[in-house]
């Protein structure tokens, strides 16, 4: 006889709490016939909908389960379908964010002695900077908020207050070398110890660094570690001294990796990443497609902890876009470009870059080419999705004879030339 899996309390209670406050899971329910009381084993979970980013685009404010009154912070994502989600965080979610921030980043051994340094934005309605001040506030680390961008900053700060652990996209990690090199600054011998990689992966599939991440250490030899979130998830999966996943916090998230006909696949095999939320007040989330594609190890970690973990993010499904450690979908960049009375035409182009990171490039035919143009179409882009693409201007001819080129069908505006670009 089949032995019967029964889903955790947590699960059961965070299924109810969606059918009791949830205008959008209640319809959902009721569409589907499900009563939420009888949802006791993980065959009876496995049958339940899953949730898109579609949904949360199109029914965004069905989602909350609170009135607004009891709203404390309101946050975005980077706007994957044209415009950004919002997500609708209570007291209790943000102590929540402090406490998975809190086990994530001790997991990676910072402690109270810790000097952290974060290069990511807390303003501009991004949840992981916000994350990151609550987490290492509940560890009792020191706080350096420097922001994003400009590595001339950075290393004044790093020479001035010595911080040991750098929080920071792996991209802008080399820049702040490059700049370091060019500026006689020896990096080698500064106070960081570790840093924390964010928004960019930085291991292959088995666990093995990547070029990116093997690129940093050959220059900086210090501890890197691997972490992975969402703002949909608002949980994180931080790698131990091991290096070998990110460890799940089964209290937070409930995870599942599933085929594409949304089947689990077998211990240890990739498949899409979908995740339940637990403890969420505001905006929970029931099996939501996160378009990512992993796998989750099952064995105990030699750290001593027997918690399953997360692989390394090995892509994305269909065209998602991983560029500069925001995720992006080709719609949201073809909406920016056609809110602009400047831009005539365009082609967007993303392939893969000697670091094997997304590179993305937009051609732009404009009456007007210049400096102030490009100015202007990357602030907007800035602006609207966080992250400004290279802009290359051609003429209205050049551009629309590629469109063309491509599709005897109808012209088109994206191409993906990533798993050309690929080597394997």
């Amino acid at each position: 006889m089949e032995e019967v899996l029964e889903l955790s309390i947590p699960i059961r209670n965070q299924i109810k709490y969606l059918a009791e406050h949830s205008a959008y899971y209640a319809r959902i329910f009721q569409k589907y016939q499900i009563d939420a009381t009888t949802i006791h084993s993980l065959e009876d979970f496995q049958k339940l909908p899953f949730t898109s980013k579609e949904d949360l685009h199109a029914y965004n404010d069905d989602f909350l389960c609170v009135p607004k009154n009891q709203v404390i912070d309101i946050v975005t994502t980077s706007g994957t379908l044209g415009e950004p989600v919002a997500f609708y965080l209570t007291d209790g979610d943000l102590d929540r964010l402090a406490h998975n921030e809190y086990l994530a980043l001790s997991t990676a051994g910072i402690n109270s002695n810790d000097t952290v340094q974060i290069t990511t934005t807390l303003d501009k309605m991004f949840m992981a900077g916000t994350a990151y001040y609550l987490g290492l506030r509940k560890i009792g680390a020191s706080l350096i908020r420097v922001g994003p961008g400009v590595p001339e900053i950075q290393w004044q700060n790093i020479k001035r207050f010595k911080p040991t652990v750098l929080i920071a996209v792996p991209s802008f990690v080399l820049k702040m070398l490059e700049y370091a090199e060019k500026n006689g600054i020896n990096y080698t011998e500064s106070s960081i110890a570790k840093i924390i990689c964010i928004g960019e992966p930085i291991r292959n599939e088995d666990f093995s660094y990547n070029t990116l991440g093997a690129t940093i250490l050959h220059k900086w030899p210090l501890k890197l570690y691997s972490t992975y979130a969402s703002t949909e998830m608002a949980t994180a999966f931080t790698e131990c001294d091991e290096g070998c996943g990110g460890h799940i916090n089964e209290d937070l998230i409930f995870v599942e990796c599933l085929d594409d006909e949304g089947n689990t696949v077998p211990k240890g095999t990739v498949g899409e990443l979908v995740i339940t939320t637990l403890g969420v007040e505001g905006m929970p989330l029931l099996r939501f497609k996160t378009g990512d594609i992993s796998f989750v190890v099952h064995r105990p970690c030699t750290c001593g902890k027997n918690s399953p973990r997360l692989g390394p993010i090995l892509g994305r499904k269909q065209q998602m876009i991983k560029y500069k450690g925001t995720t992006l979908y080709p719609p949201a960049i073809s909406e920016v470009l056609r809110s602009l009375k400047e831009v005539q035409s365009f082609i967007t182009e993303v392939c893969i870059d000697e670091m094997g990171l997304d590179d993305l490039t937009v051609y732009v035919y404009s009456k007007e080419q210049n400096a102030d143009t490009e100015k202007k179409i990357k602030d907007h882009f800035r602006a609207t999705i966080r992250v400004a693409p290279t802009i290359v201007f051609k003429t209205l001819e050049e551009i629309e004879k590629w469109k063309l080129s491509i599709s005897f069908r109808k012209p088109v505006d994206f191409i993906d030339k990533r798993l050309k670009d690929r080597q394997f």
